[in-house]
């Protein structure tokens, strides 16, 4: 079989730069016949859990990595035979945890020609020349990992791996490494016992009893400084360790970006709203909105984008780039929505130009999609302003930080019912705090005042949507 009837299927950009991708699920084994667009795997990247089609015929010869793997995009990770030599294409074994690239994968890019990288198909990305990252450790260590492997791949083969003194450093398999760079052990100095000269952990181990023996260290030594300990060595039954990834490491780079790039102003107001959840019931029965999902959430998001219409200036950007203000005249109403894989903030396309209805509709949609954890990339990109509702959970309000690139964030509180002035009399009113935090380079006082104020109007008078919409 020649390398040119192997097709390596590489990890998709399937946002826009993203890096990298974790694999959640396999729905193909080797063996298997796959067609052309037949989903084979899911993968979860920084923003979302996404299906990934195969683009061509052919019999899936290797899957490079095992489920639960985070692998950069550009990297291969299936193997499929195609055309006349699918039908000897051997199975092989099912994916291994990687020590970097797999020999079959990083055979097959160093024979491809380099050129644009794969893209899964309506998540369009322009060509990049960016450079993958290294893996976690030290470049030294990525590189010691790959040259380990390649040793054993040729000792597989039947070449026999090379020799310490013409590898320039010991042999020895990447879980070695570590255990050896955990316990401070120098592999220079440990004598192999595995075949070919290979250090296995046993050397390791061996290497460091002395060290650790009492009787070996003479009574004058200084104290040596205590190597860190792993992970492994914490007690697992009164801590639990969990791997940041995923939709919370975006999250975190994500807000740590925001919070220390854009300047924060948070302003609070408290306001009436029973006029408004009396309209929300009203609304529930008209046929108009049969089958649509209405509560106080979709009459904020109305009114904040009326406050919007009535304030453009709010809805900006700030490009540090060209030092220019860039003022938006759309309005993509973010939404932060709390799904099992973390907090996501999906955005409504055109809020602005969406009658009720329309807005209702899209509303449901947008929540069913990011419980269901369906949300796509773009769906998630291209954000102006965000709406985050912690009244869901009992909270009265909160100074929330922007989503990056965005001007202006709006939480909502609690709707509870407390006593209130009205007209003179203190009665039972439904009330809540509304939290507008804002980029004060681009939003002063005055403005971020206005906003709010007029948001709290509308909620308090929703009459205000017919004569300000």
């Amino acid at each position: 079989m020649t390398d040119s009837s192997v097709r390596e299927f590489k990890m998709p950009d399937v946002g826009e730069g993203l890096t990298e991708a974790e694999i959640l699920k396999w729905y193909v084994q080797p063996g298997d016949t796959v067609t052309d667009g037949q989903v084979v795997c899911e993968v979860e990247t920084a923003k979302a859990a996404v299906e990934l089609p195969i683009p061509y015929d052919g019999v899936v010869r290797a899957l490079h990595f095992p489920e639960g793997t985070t692998v950069d995009v550009g990297t291969s990770i299936i193997a499929v035979a195609v055309g006349d030599a699918a039908a000897e294409a051997p199975a092989q074994e099912p994916a291994r945890a990687p020590v970097g690239d797999t020999p079959a994968a990083t055979e097959a890019e160093e024979k491809k020609p380099e050129g644009r990288q794969p893209v899964l198909v309506g998540y369009g990305v322009s060509t990049s020349a960016t450079r993958r990252r290294p893996r976690k450790g030290a470049e030294t260590g990525a590189q010691e990992a790959s040259a380990a492997a390649a040793a054993i791949q040729a000792e597989m083969n039947g070449q026999g791996p090379e020799t310490p003194a013409a590898a320039g450093r010991p042999l020895a398999k990447p879980p070695v490494r570590k255990l050896a760079k955990d316990l401070g052990v120098d592999l220079a100095a440990v004598t192999p016992s595995g075949p070919e000269g290979i250090i296995t952990r046993e050397d390791v181990h061996a290497a460091v009893a002395p060290v650790r023996s009492p009787a070996a260290e003479p009574e004058a030594a200084p104290a040596a400084v205590a190597p860190t300990p792993s992970p492994a060595a914490y007690d697992t039954a009164r801590e639990t360790r969990v791997p940041v990834k995923g939709v919370r490491k975006a999250t975190a780079a994500a807000m740590v970006g925001s919070a220390f790039t854009a300047p924060h102003v948070t302003e609070f107001v408290t306001v009436d709203v029973t006029r408004t959840m009396k309209l929300v019931e009203e609304l529930k029965q008209d046929k108009e909105f049969t089958g649509l999902r209405v509560n106080p959430l979709l009459l904020i998001a109305k009114a904040l984008l009326v406050a919007i219409k009535r304030n453009p200036d709010v809805n900006a950007s700030w490009d540090e780039a060209a030092q220019e203000i860039v003022v938006k005249h759309y309005v993509n109403l973010g939404i932060a929505a709390a799904t099992p894989r973390g907090l996501i903030v999906p955005n409504i396309k055109d809020a602005h130009a969406k009658t009720l209805p329309q807005l209702a509709g899209s509303l449901g949609e947008l929540v069913s999609t990011a419980r269901e954890g369906r949300t796509s990339p773009a769906a998630m990109q291209g954000g102006t302003v965000t709406i985050t509702n912690v009244g869901v959970f009992g909270v009265d309000t909160g100074t929330p930080i922007l989503n990056p690139g965005e001007s202006a964030i709006l939480a909502v509180g609690a709707i509870k019912l407390q006593p209130w002035v009205h007209k003179g009399k203190v009665k039972p009113r439904q009330v809540t705090t509304l939290a507008l935090s804002f980029d004060h380079r681009l939003v002063d006082g005055e403005l971020g005042s206005r906003v709010l104020a007029d948001v709290a109007a509308v909620l308090e008078q929703p009459k205000r949507l017919i004569s300000w919409a």
